[in-house]
């Protein structure tokens, strides 16, 4: 019985031991986190969608205190997030441009072309795999709702055949666009309302016979936008945000009706407005 009670102490001694020793470790040891990350974290959103390009909220507050990413990246929390940032930090959080998701496709069940009908699994990933999917464009939407199933705010339904995002719902999280197959969804200031809703890069003569609606590189948008804010890259014609006023000059002129203007009483696409605005005659926009 005696050598069991000094077995224990023993084993017992050893063990008092080496846990007074982790205890002085984790003192000397110790790394200190600055309580700036800690406060930063507290008024982020929690969402980690990685939309700031981080894994998640504590890897960006990490690297706000760190001084290397600006604090106005948080697409879900806007200006008031960065503000309060802002303060934790002592600096002006800047301009904090609001963004939303928004599909470049207009290919839908009437105007884009099919090659087979998909009765697979309800997944854009599982359907793309088979031969790019079932849409003759390599770059259209799916429309099998991906998207939808990991927006969390439900901003993202499925209308006539393609992806569509409610931009009031929207709060830039960005999972949308992780999970797009074909990689056609992107961010757009929630300013503008101006879109060419197509991806296709393919030259005008392959490209219309994919789809109706799509574009065609004809760069008769470029020729009558009185901001230079579009362009035809890669036969796809795309627009500088930077620059764009939302005239509606560009989408009036398209003979695909690619482009699209939507929204606010400044996107109008009224001719009679825009003849006036670039001060060019009626015959100019007919097509």
């Amino acid at each position: 019985m005696g050598s069991i009670i000094s077995a224990v102490l023993v084993i017992g001694g050893i063990g008092l031991i080496f846990g007074c020793l982790l205890a002085f470790a984790s003192i000397v040891f110790e790394v200190k986190q600055d309580k700036r990350i800690e406060q930063i974290q507290s008024v982020l959103p929690g969402a980690n969608c990685g939309a700031c390009g981080f894994a998640g909220c504590s890897a960006y507050a990490t690297s706000i205190v760190e001084d290397k990413t600006p604090v106005n990246m948080c697409s879900v929390g806007k200006a008031p997030v960065a503000n309060a940032i802002g303060i934790i930090m002592g600096v002006d959080a800047g301009e904090v441009t609001e963004k939303v998701a928004k599909v470049m496709c207009g290919g839908n069940c009437s105007s884009a072309v099919m090659k087979y009908e998909y009765m697979g699994i309800q997944d854009c990933a599982a359907e793309a795999k088979l031969s790019g999917g079932a849409k003759q464009c390599p770059y259209g939407c799916l429309g099998l709702g991906s998207c939808v199933k990991v927006c969390p705010f439900g901003a993202i339904s499925i209308v006539a055949g393609i992806a569509v995002v409610d931009p009031e719902k929207c709060q830039a999280c960005g999972k949308c666009l992780k999970t797009c197959p074909k990689g056609i969804i992107h961010f757009v200031p929630k300013e503008n309302h101006e879109w060419v809703l197509c991806s296709n890069k393919d030259k005008g003569a392959v490209a219309n016979k994919y789809c109706s609606v799509s574009c065609i590189g004809c760069k008769m948008c470029e020729k009558v936008c009185p901001s230079d804010a579009i362009h035809v890259v890669d036969n796809l014609a795309r627009i500088d945000y930077d620059k764009c006023i939302s005239c509606g000059a560009c989408a009036a002129k398209c003979p695909r009706k690619a482009i699209v203007v939507e929204g606010t009483e400044k996107a109008k696409t009224n001719e009679e407005q825009i003849r006036d605005a670039l001060n060019k005659p009626e015959s100019f926009y007919r097509t």
